[in-house]
């Protein structure tokens, strides 16, 4: 069986329950990971794509502060039909330093650009990429009113958050399509979070699923339990996973149909 995919909310859209990060296509300076790593030629992101589509992943998760990483899918990805796209809007990574600007005007200009860069004339899904101040990004409504104009235009299907607290990620399920938490047995804060978009048929993603790698060190039999923990917690979509190792993909895969019985 192939790698069950799942509604995303009242998106319209259908995920697989892990999708492909792909920070490390373009960005390895500033990054949480527990150890270095080079960004991968062409030829190893295109064997990845096609890899991941083969085993059954059909969403990619990319964003304007992950360095190259949208540039390189607009080169390299095929089938753009076949794929839902989830980049950002609100922060940048610029000569080796990250920065935050909700504006309208940062917003309509990064949407633009996220579009070239692409190489689409549509982006599935746009998140807003918190700083940490999630309640006061969401009441400035500026951000939220400029996706919120693309999305009536039909250039974006669904609009979203990458949530830093609690009361952030409550916010968004009451106004917007989608929101992205953190969640792994080692940090359950945003369980409350989860619960809320369940109630209100919206879509959830997680991020730090494996806790930006660190609990890969207690190898196959704790990657199952984080896949176990998340996977079958009611109400989640999808785990964003971010991986460049072609042996890590196809891991991540077996054991998620693993712990789903599929």
């Amino acid at each position: 069986m192939s790698l069950p995919q799942r509604e995303l909310g009242q998106t319209g859209l259908s995920v697989s329950c892990l999708g492909l990060g792909t920070v490390k296509f373009g960005r390895n300076e500033e990054v949480k990971y527990p150890s270095s790593f080079a960004i991968p030629s062409d030829e190893e992101v295109v064997a990845l794509l096609d890899q991941a589509k083969s085993l059954g992943i059909n969403l990619l998760d990319t964003a304007p502060a992950y360095g190259s990483s949208e540039q390189r899918l607009g080169r390299l990805l095929t089938d753009r039909e076949d794929w839902r796209i989830c980049t950002k809007v609100g922060e940048e990574f610029i000569s080796g330093k990250s920065s935050h600007d909700f504006s309208r005007d940062h917003v309509k200009r990064s949407i633009e650009r996220s579009l070239h860069n692409l190489n689409t004339d549509y982006l599935d899904l746009v998140l807003i990429h918190s700083d940490g101040n999630d309640l006061a990004i969401i009441e400035t409504m500026e951000c939220i009113e400029a996706l919120v104009q693309f999305q009536d235009a039909g250039v974006i299907g669904a609009i979203g958050m990458s949530t830093k607290s609690v009361e952030g990620g409550l916010r968004a399920v009451d106004l917007l399509d989608v929101v992205m938490v953190t969640y792994n047995p080692g940090y359950i804060d945003d369980e409350a979070v989860i619960d809320h978009a369940l109630a209100n048929n919206k879509g959830v993603l997680i991020k730090k699923a494996l806790n930006s790698g660190h609990d890969c060190k207690e190898g196959e039999n704790g990657l199952e339990k984080n896949f176990d923990f998340i996977l079958n917690r009611e109400g989640v979509n999808s785990i964003i996973i971010g991986t460049i190792n072609p042996m890590h993909l196809k891991d991540n895969v077996r054991l998620a149909k693993k712990v789903l019985g599929a």
